[in-house]
C-alpha cells in the first residue's frame, strides 16, 4: 500500500519561495502518475499539476504557470513541486496524489492514494 507524505510548507512572504516533498513509503512510486492538488478555506480542491510516470507534464493551473513546477524522482521515490513567486492568494493546504497509470488526470476522485497535506501561508 502506497503512503504519502508531504513536507516542505510554511509561512513565507509575498514573493518567497518553497519547494514542497512528496515522499512515497510502502510501495514504489515509480508506476504512478503523480499530481499537486490545493485547497484553501471554503474553496473547491484545485488541480496544480500533474506528471506522468516517465515525468511528462500536461498541465498546470493558469493561477500558477509560470511560477510552479512539478518534478519527480523515482530513485528517491519522491515527487516535488517547486513554488516561486508566491502570492497571498497560493494560501492554502497542498496535497500530493497518486495514481497507478501512466497518464494523468485531474479529477480527484481518480486517485488511489492521498498524502494528509502540508500548509502553505503566503503573508507579510
Amino acid at each position: 500500500q502506497l503512503q504519502l507524505v508531504e513536507s516542505g510548507g510554511g509561512l513565507v512572504q509575498p514573493g518567497g519561495s518553497l519547494r514542497l516533498s512528496c515522499a512515497a513509503s510502502g510501495s514504489t512510486l515509480e508506476y504512478n502518475s503523480v499530481a499537486w492538488f490545493r485547497q484553501a478555506p471554503g474553496k473547491d480542491r484545485e488541480a496544480i499539476s500533474c506528471i506522468t510516470t516517465v515525468g511528462h507534464v500536461t498541465h498546470y493551473a493558469d493561477s500558477v504557470k509560470g511560477r510552479f513546477t512539478i518534478s519527480r524522482d523515482n530513485a528517491k521515490n519522491t515527487a516535488y513541486l517547486q513554488m516561486i513567486s508566491l502570492k497571498p492568494e497560493d494560501t492554502a493546504v497542498y496535497f500530493c496524489a497518486a495514481v497507478r497509470r501512466t497518464s494523468c488526470t485531474y479529477y480527484p476522485p481518480e486517485y488511489d492514494f492521498w498524502g494528509q497535506g502540508t500548509q502553505v501561508t503566503v503573508s507579510s
